[in-house]
């Protein structure tokens, strides 16, 4: 994209008419002399001028180079497309179970009553602006698993994705080994001691074909560290408020046991005061990388018009020197 850094130069465009109309010209008091033959060079000057083409009247050109300079002065530059700046974060997907005993409203945030799955995006989308320099992906599993996000640097569409988020989409029943499985499948290709998965769940592996523990085992064999987080109280009240769900219990021991196998740490949330710890636990064992603003590739043009106008000022003093050495040989055949 094309485009004038700074355009407002422009506004000076008629800078020099405005001198030239409003700021009174230099009177000289030259001493008129008078020769025999001056007439005769008064009309080979004018001849000579009126010899030279329209376009190059001193009116045109000159104003024609000053809008050359104005567009050097202007920067013009080409934009090139936003360039992700090199950085040493991490590539940490995030799975999230979303299976229907997320529904079951026992979690408190600022001092209401929310669901599992409302804490966990509230929790969520403000970790997601930490994470700076981390590429982010979301898994979401219930039933099965499947991936919502690849890996990405655009922290926002993972944001809305996990907004996006609804319980029961995946299935009733929850698949946590299938969940670290296809974690396994898109961190395994990734630099070594990058690869992060943080799984949140509030209830016991109820379905899939790999046993949590069996593929904990295996994401220890690709170097990938599992952060476990269980969402609720371990025992579960109230069981009417759960739709259509056989995770009646916080399955604690092996979430303990996946994040041990891959020299992870597991966490427990009951409420929003649990929130500061788990932040500032994940940052430390996790550092994010600095924050490094995305750059925009430009080059800049300003040495075309700049040299535009550097030839254009030449060819007028050539001019003007050969105009002159024109007229001394007229001169002296005068004499």
């Amino acid at each position: 994209m094309f485009e004038f850094a700074w355009p407002w130069l422009f506004l000076l465009a008629p800078l020099p008419w405005l001198v030239r109309t409003f700021v009174p010209s230099l009177q000289h008091q030259d001493v008129e002399l008078r020769t025999p033959f001056s007439n005769e060079i008064d009309e080979l000057e004018h001849a000579q001028r009126s010899a030279l083409p329209r376009w190059r009247s001193h009116t045109v050109v000159y104003s024609f180079l000053w809008l050359l300079l104005l567009c050097a002065a202007a920067r013009p530059q080409l934009q090139g497309s936003l360039e992700e700046q090199t950085i040493t974060g991490r590539d940490l997907l995030i799975a999230v179970d979303v299976s229907s005993s997320m529904l079951y409203s026992d979690m408190q945030l600022d001092d209401n009553n929310v669901s599992r799955m409302e804490f966990v995006k509230h929790w969520l989308d403000n970790f997601i602006i930490q994470r700076h320099g981390d590429r982010l992906g979301l898994i979401l599993f219930g039933s099965q698993a499947y991936l919502q996000a690849p890996l990405t640097y655009d922290h926002q569409s993972v944001r809305t994705w996990v907004q996006e988020a609804q319980s029961g989409i995946a299935g009733n029943n929850t698949s946590i080994g299938d969940a670290v499985g296809l974690a396994i499948k898109r961190l395994r290709t990734r630099p070594a001691n990058h690869r992060v998965l943080i799984l949140v769940t509030d209830g016991a592996n109820t379905s899939g074909v790999m046993s949590p523990v069996a593929a904990a085992q295996l994401a220890a064999r690709y170097q990938i560290k599992i952060y476990t987080v269980g969402i609720g109280s371990s025992q579960t009240d109230n069981l009417q408020q759960l739709i259509e769900t056989s995770s009646l219990e916080l399955d604690e021991q092996t979430l303990k046991d996946i994040s041990q196998v891959t020299g992870g740490q597991y966490f427990h949330i009951n409420n929003s005061n649990d929130l500061a710890d788990i932040y500032r636990s994940l940052n430390q064992l996790e550092p994010s990388a600095d924050y490094q603003i995305p750059k925009r590739k430009t080059q800049e043009l300003y040495s075309w018009p700049l040299a535009a106008a550097f030839l254009l000022s030449m060819l007028l003093v050539v001019l003007r020197v050969y105009s002159a050495y024109r007229q001394v040989p007229a001169t002296q055949e005068c004499n």
